[in-house]
């Protein structure tokens, strides 16, 4: 992180915005303080996420999904290099953010993409797009959000899944249901089961760790009714 913009910098926004009860509301400021210095934003990463990749490289995607049609959200796209990837891979992909900065910033980096890039809320979603896209991507969007509004923030992401489709979630882990400090506020194992509370079932999942974290990468799958 540029030593302009430090973690105390961060801590700073997510606190003001926590204390004025709006959750989700310290991406956006965050974004603009970057002001184009993706240094400047904790999250970003050259590229893709990893564990993506490994999903990609790892999984059948194209067995998995008829790409010809398969619909793909990513939910808080970030700065779109996910969303991007997941694109290449021939998903009509719809990716958003809370971030209004954030969203700009993705349209600017990646100004011929198909990825249709969006502002909304994901604690505040459209009722059409739940059970619309047969592939979701979540990665580390849960974990930057309180516990407050965990509950609420995994049954969203849940509910964007289709019938027969899939979700990926990355994201960091704790062992045990102890509050942790953040952000990140690394999920629990509660937390991660109630991913299957809403008719999804574990079928793929690979841990890892790195600087001393633990994290997983998890795929569920919401079964064809009838």
């Amino acid at each position: 992180m540029s030593t302009s913009f430090s973690r105390d910098d961060v801590r700073e926004i997510r606190d003001r915005a926590l204390a004025e009860d709006r959750p989700n509301d310290w991406f956006d400021p965050l974004y603009v303080a970057a002001d184009g210095d993706r240094d400047c934003v904790p999250w970003s990463l050259d590229g893709a996420h990893p564990a993506l990749k490994s999903w990609i490289s790892e999984r059948p995607v194209s067995q998995l999904f008829d790409l010809d049609r398969a619909r793909a959200i990513v939910i808080g796209c970030g700065l779109g290099d996910d969303a991007e990837a997941i694109a290449k891979l021939g998903f009509d992909v719809t990716a958003f953010d809370v971030s209004p900065r954030a969203v700009a910033w993705c349209r600017d980096r990646f100004a011929d993409s198909r990825v249709d890039y969006c502002v909304v809320d994901l604690l505040a979603l459209d009722d059409a797009w739940r059970g619309r896209f047969d592939f979701a991507f979540e990665c580390r969007t849960v974990q930057a959000l309180p516990l407050s509004v965990r509950d609420r923030a995994i049954d969203a992401v849940a509910s964007l899944v289709s019938e027969g489709g899939r979700l990926v979630v990355v994201t960091h882990t704790r062992p045990t249901e102890d509050a942790p400090d953040g952000p990140p506020w690394p999920l629990s194992p509660n937390e991660l089961d109630r991913f299957s509370q809403s008719g999804l079932t574990k079928t793929w999942s690979r841990d890892f760790e790195k600087d001393g974290r633990s994290r997983c990468c998890t795929e569920f799958a919401r079964s064809t009714v009838g």
